[in-house]
């Protein structure tokens, strides 16, 4: 006689949380590049705006460039701490909380009905901005299979390049056909269109969830106060030392130079306090990994050289071209254009093993510096072709760049190390824009009193070709109704704002020179860069 066992149905005994139907991975990528692609954009859409927004609020020019200090000091501060913020709340629920923060605070940078209200807003909105990067590429590694993580990269690459390419542009347009206030309005749709879709699709992953819960468990989870406040005082101050520097004269200003050693002082103190903390704020014992030390450096080269050419190019153009903002930043876009187009070529060479990413990152910077070295070569009778064309040079060269060294980067870390390593890439690539932007405004103006006072040497008032030009240029006004004197001063002052442009051209391409020359010195770096499988798991000993 035989027995029937009834076997009970599996599917009502698993967990509710498996019976989630899965999600296109390129759901929750389009939506996490959204908001970061919203935030990077804040960081330079501002800029062109800023004499409106003087006149707005009825301040001085100098007061209003705090708008774009505030926030940039609030976004270092929050950058370096986000994976532990991301585990201390769940990455959903941080994330979450960084894009509710960010539109509702450009809101209020919207209406705001004078500077300190602005200021506030835009402290709160880098606080809540300064999360979204670093989770976004953390979610994005978690969400992607090795082997298909590299097209994901291609979309992060093309968010973090084109927003801070396109802000000036976007900017003037909005300023010179609507109001300046639309500058932070527009914001409020696209985060409410972010907070419905993460909502909706995006989930902390298992191992995550699992690591989060062991630590919490393990009362490892404990609030570090000491290492957040050195990190707060020190990222302030440091951000505060790179943006207000050349304002202020460096080290000619007593505030610039507390702000040194203030920096110096609390980063030295943090590294200490951080590689004996058993839970750190920033988990820097993660450079120890050669590949992940090597790819922090050229995150911070890739900062360093783009936001300082995005920052110097339109300022040339306007100052020595007489082109308007908005004409100046549409000479990015060409650059921003190659790189949306190719970025995805880079993910498929990497992906199908064309090209290992080590070569590919080697070819992608020799570019970027031969760039450098084009640019260098213009003069005062360049045209907006060449200037565009050496945009779109440069942008080849990131097309390749990025893709691959997040592939190094994350090429022998193991899965739980995923959600810190994104807060020290983005940490890095955050200082080398700041240290980009600092060092062209910084050299720039350097190289020009450099370069007036050789000129100057060499042509003195009492110099007979001088003399002969000013004689046969004030010649020509006064038969055109000048009176003698007018002309003769009219002369006078056309061929010292001549040399002027003249000197002023020469520091930027002395500029463009040496940033070609640190990113070429850079590419021996790369042949430290352990052997590793792409799209393959970690080696054993990791």
């Amino acid at each position: 006689m035989s027995t029937t066992i009834a076997i009970p149905d599996q599917t009502k005994l698993l967990p509710r949380a498996t019976a989630r139907k899965p999600i296109n991975p390129w759901v929750i990528a389009l939506n996490v590049t959204l908001a970061t692609f919203m935030e990077l954009l804040d960081t330079s859409i501002a800029n062109v705006s800023l004499p409106y927004i003087a006149g707005g609020l009825g301040r001085s020019f100098d007061e209003v460039t705090w708008i774009l200090t505030t926030y940039l000091v609030a976004n270092a501060v929050v950058l370096p701490m986000s994976a532990w913020l991301s585990r201390v709340f769940g990455r959903k629920n941080y994330y979450m909380a960084c894009v509710t923060l960010f539109t509702i605070t450009s809101f209020f940078c919207g209406i705001a009905p004078s500077l300190n209200i602005m200021l506030l807003a835009r402290v709160l909105q880098g606080i809540g901005g300064g999360g979204l990067a670093p989770v976004e590429q953390a979610i994005l590694v978690d969400t992607f299979p090795p082997a298909k993580r590299a097209s994901a990269f291609a979309l992060y690459t093309v968010a973090i390049v084109t927003a801070p390419a396109i802000g000036p542009v976007l900017g003037g347009w909005i300023t010179d056909n609507y109001n300046w206030r639309w500058v932070f309005l527009i914001n409020i749709p696209i985060g409410i269109l972010s907070l419905f879709l993460t909502q909706r699709f995006v989930h902390d992953p298992p191992a995550f969830k699992a690591e989060r819960e062991s630590a919490r468990t393990g009362g490892k989870l404990r609030i570090d106060y000491i290492g957040i406040s050195l990190i707060v005082l020190g990222s302030a101050s440091l951000e505060i030392l790179l943006d207000r520097g050349q304002i202020d004269d460096w080290f000619g200003s007593s505030f610039i130079a507390s702000m040194f050693v203030i920096a110096i002082i609390c980063w030295s103190i943090a590294i200490f306090w951080e590689l004996r903390h058993d839970d750190p704020i920033i988990d820097l014992r993660l450079l120890a990994d050669r590949n992940f030390a090597i790819a922090c450096t050229f995150y911070f080269i890739f900062g360093f050289g783009l936001f300082a050419t995005t920052t110097m190019i339109p300022q040339i153009l306007q100052s020595l071209y007489g082109y308007r903002a908005i004409d100046a930043g549409l000479v990015l876009g060409p650059g921003a254009f190659v790189i949306t187009l190719l970025a995805p070529v880079g993910a498929q060479l990497v992906q199908r093993n064309i090209i290992h990413p080590r070569i590919l990152i080697i070819i992608s910077v020799v570019t970027v510096a031969a760039s450098m070295f084009y640019y260098s070569g213009f003069n005062l009778q360049t045209n907006y072709a060449h200037f565009a064309s050496a945009r779109a040079f440069q942008g080849l060269g990131y097309a390749f760049f990025f893709v691959p060294l997040s592939v190094i980067a994350y090429s022998q870390l193991r899965p739980d190390q995923n959600n810190r390593a994104s807060s020290l890439t983005n940490l890095f690539r955050n200082w080398g824009g700041s240290f980009g932007i600092a060092f062209i405004t910084t050299l720039s103006e350097r190289r020009q009193s450099f370069h007036q006072s050789v000129m100057g040497a060499n042509l003195t008032h009492s110099s007979a070709a001088l003399q002969e030009a000013i004689h046969n240029t004030a010649a020509y006004l006064t038969q055109h109704g000048y009176s003698k004197a007018d002309s003769v001063r009219a002369a006078t002052l056309f061929y010292y704002n001549q040399l002027s442009h003249q000197t002023q051209l020469l520091a930027f391409m002395d500029c463009f020179r040496l940033i070609g020359w640190i990113t070429l010195l850079a590419v021996p770096i790369l042949f430290f860069i352990r052997p590793f499988k792409v799209a393959g798991k970690p080696s054993a000993n990791h």
